[in-house]
Parts: structure tokens; sequence; C-alpha cells
């Protein structure tokens, strides 16, 4: 449960609540208790300029500070401060409280000095200065009112139990949204689940446009390919079986014969079996090869080749072929070709598979033409020829192994299949690309490119 990523979605939503909630109403508290604090000194403030004002008055208009008292007590009882009165010595003429009249008062707070005021401008306006100075006045501020203190105090409730109701609304909508959004992801689980025993038809229906979505396409692409894969597999398993079927039950059908003295165990009968086990082999061979380039453990020697001599080399190894049929082998090599880094042997193989090719599915009296031609970076080779073609129905699949665009071609007639396939997988291993135009009837071209080294 702690470890499910429901869990940890709803912790993470609920911490960042809590953060927010308790950052805000940090900042909240703090302030308005400071707001608070500012509003109290200025209605001091505001309540000491008015009895300032109202002393002042009475002692311009009375001339003198006789019977201020009662003034005093007044607006004491109206200001609800303290308010105590003294001249210019500091002899206190009113207090308030009645306590301090008539004694020396020293006080550890300021006072507001009284100054005569004098015309300025058709305005009366106090001027500072001890020969204008008539008086003292003291009034005690207000503390934290209590209004003051409950007002900061339903503040900081407010902000509690609104956190409280985010934080409540929050796990609902974590919940509600955590299962949303894991829905997708459980579908994925379970679909690869049944992908991993096996059941390669499994696809996730997510219509989502987010990364959630991309995520199912890129699972269903994987998904397809697995199921591409393992039907090649197959298919490539039911292939061997029937390529080496052939040539087994041949062997074994000689050394039957020769086991109940049908045929006698001469040179032709040998030749026939040798040339049964060399099919063997060579399917073999051509299966532990492409196996090797599937694996990317093909080990190749590069070394700077002249393509000409190779190409010519390959050729004249296939000339009895297609004297046979009686075609003929065209190469041209241009000389400005500069040598290619490649693995003589293999590029070799890939020749001869493509000439070979050409000369089985080409008429008696066609021809085939080796060319090759230099790009900017690349060197294509080309192996073109004028025989029967491939119908475009069977394009894509020519270098897929066993792969054979008549069916009704034999083994003897038609190859196993994979010598196609097999330089597909060298010039890829080389860093260059294969690629096949025909037209049905008329012809094929197989190229190939190789990187031209510096």
């Amino acid at each position: 449960m702690i470890h499910s990523l429901h869990f940890r979605l709803m912790a993470s939503f609920i911490l960042v609540i809590v953060i927010a909630v308790g950052t805000v109403s940090f900042f909240v508290a703090s302030n308005s208790w400071d707001e608070i604090k500012r509003y109290e000194q200025y209605n001091n403030d505001v309540r000491a300029a008015r009895v300032e004002l109202v002393v002042s008055s009475y002692y311009l208009s009375q001339g003198s500070w006789e019977g201020v008292q009662p003034l005093v007590e007044q607006l004491s009882t109206m200001e609800e401060n303290r308010i105590i009165l003294t001249d210019i010595n500091g002899i206190v003429i009113a207090d308030s409280r009645k306590e301090m009249v008539g004694k020396e008062y020293n006080s550890a707070g300021d006072g507001r000095p009284l100054y005569r005021p004098f015309v300025f401008r058709e305005r009366l306006m106090p001027v500072p200065g001890t020969d204008r100075l008539f008086g003292i006045l003291y009034i005690t501020p207000h503390s934290s009112s209590v209004l003051s203190i409950y007002l900061s105090s339903a503040i900081n409730r407010f902000i509690m139990w609104g956190g409280l109701v985010a934080i409540a609304c929050a796990l609902v909508a974590t919940f509600f949204l955590s299962r949303r959004i894991l829905s997708p992801i459980r579908a994925l689980i379970t679909t690869a689940k049944k992908l991993g025993q096996g059941d390669f038809s499994q696809r996730v229906h997510i219509q989502d446009r987010g990364e959630v979505g991309e995520l199912a396409q890129t699972f269903n692409s994987m998904a397809s390919g697995l199921e591409q894969t393992e039907k090649l597999r197959r298919n490539m398993v039911a292939d061997v079986a029937h390529e080496l079927r052939t040539p087994l039950s041949n062997v074994s059908g000689y050394l039957e014969a020769v086991r109940d003295d049908i045929i006698k165990p001469d040179t032709a009968t040998i030749v026939s079996l040798s040339e049964e086990v060399d099919l063997l082999s060579r399917l073999v061979d051509d299966l532990q090869e492409l196996a090797l380039a599937d694996a990317g453990e093909l080990k190749l020697t590069h070394q700077y080749e002249d393509v000409a001599q190779l190409v010519e080399q390959s050729a004249k190894a296939l000339l009895t072929m297609a004297a046979e049929k009686e075609l003929e082998v065209i190469t041209e090599i241009p000389e400005s070709l500069p040598p290619l880094n490649i693995d003589y042997h293999r590029i070799s193989q890939v020749v001869h598979n493509l000439l070979a090719n050409a000369i089985i599915h080409t008429a008696r009296g066609g021809n085939v033409r080796v060319s090759a031609r230099q790009y900017d970076k690349t060197a294509e080779i080309s192996v073109t020829d004028n025989g029967e073609g491939i119908r475009p129905e069977d394009l894509p699949n020519v270098f897929e192994r066993f792969y054979r665009a008549d069916k009704s071609r034999t083994r003897n007639g038609g190859g196993s299949g994979l010598g196609l396939t097999i330089a597909k997988r060298l010039v890829e291993a080389h860093g260059g690309t294969i690629k096949v135009q025909s037209e049905y009837g008329k012809g094929s071209c197989f190229s190939f490119t190789l990187p031209v080294g510096a």
C-alpha cells in the first residue's frame, strides 16, 4: 500500500497543500497582526491629536490653565486614555486620575508640546520654541484591545479551518483524480502481464492525448512488433524444419536403399549423398551467419579494398552458372571509385548473392549488369537484370528470410530463401542500406550503399 503509486500521489498532493496552506497561514497571521498594530498606532495618534486640539483651544481661549481639570477628565472618559497635562517646568496641572496634580511628572515616554500659534498665510500655525511653549500633554496609548486580540484570533482560526477544509477537499479530489490518472497505468500493467504470458494479441485502448496516450501508443507498437517477431520466429522454425527435412529425407532414402541393396554404394550414390550434405551444410552455415548478424555479433575485418577487383572476382565465380543459361554478365565500375573500408569476404558474399539471385531469375539469353557510382559520402553498387521481375505485392517481403515470390519454386531451383536476408544484414553491419526496384516482367535492380572512408 505504501509503495503504490496511488498512495504516493495522494501523499504528494496532501504534502503540497499542507505546505501551501501553512505558508499562507504564517504570512497572513503575521501580516494581519502587524496591520492591527499599525491601525492601533494610527488610532492613538488620531485620539492624541484630537485631545491636543481641544486642550490647546481651551488654553488659547481662557488665557490660562485654570479650570482645565474637568475638561481633562471629560476627555479621558471620551477617549479612554489617561491624560496628564504639565506646565513648561514639568509640574502637573491636570490629571485625569487626580493622582499627580501639583506634583512634578517624570515620564519615561515623550509628551506632546503645546505651542502658541501665529498667523501664516491667514492660517494659525503652531511654531516650536521655548518662548512660545505653554504646556506638555501626556496621553497614555491604548494597549492591544480585546477587539484586536479577538480579530487576530478569529483570522488565525478561519485560516486553520480553511486549511483543514482544503486538505479534506484535496483528499477527495486526489482520490478520484489519482484513480483517473492510474486507470490507464493499471490497464497497461494488466496488458503487459498477458503479453508476458505469451498472448501477443493484447492491446491497450486509451483515449488520451498526453504522455499516457503516447505511452499507450508506444506500448501497442511494441506489442505489434513482438507479435510480428513471434510470427516470424514460428514461420522461421517451420521453414527451417521444411528446408532440413528435404535433404535429410533424401540422405535417409539413399542410405535405406543402400542398406536394402536396392542401389549400390557406387560413386554416383556417394556424389548424390555428398550434394545433399553440402546443401545441409550451406543451410546451417547461412542460419548461423544470420543468427550472428541478428545478435550483432558478426565479426568484420575492415580494410581498404578495390571494389572493381571485388566485383570482377565475384562475377568470374558465377560465369559457369551464367553460361549455362547463355547470360551475359556486364561489369561497369568507374576507375575514379575510391577504395572502400570494408570486409572483403562479406561484401563479396553480398555481391555473389545478388548476382546469383539475378542469374536465377533471368531468362535464357538475357543479361545481368553490375555497376557502381559514388555520391558525396557513399558508394552505391547495383545489380540489374532484365529477368522476370517481382510483383508489387511481393516487393516489401523480398528481404524476409525463407520468402519466395514464386511459392511453387523448389528449393533446388529457388535457393534456401536466405541469400537476400543475409545480404541485407551484411550491408547494414557495414553501416549501409540495401533496396530493390522492380517492374514485373521487365527486370529488377538490387542496389546497396556503403560509406566512403576519409
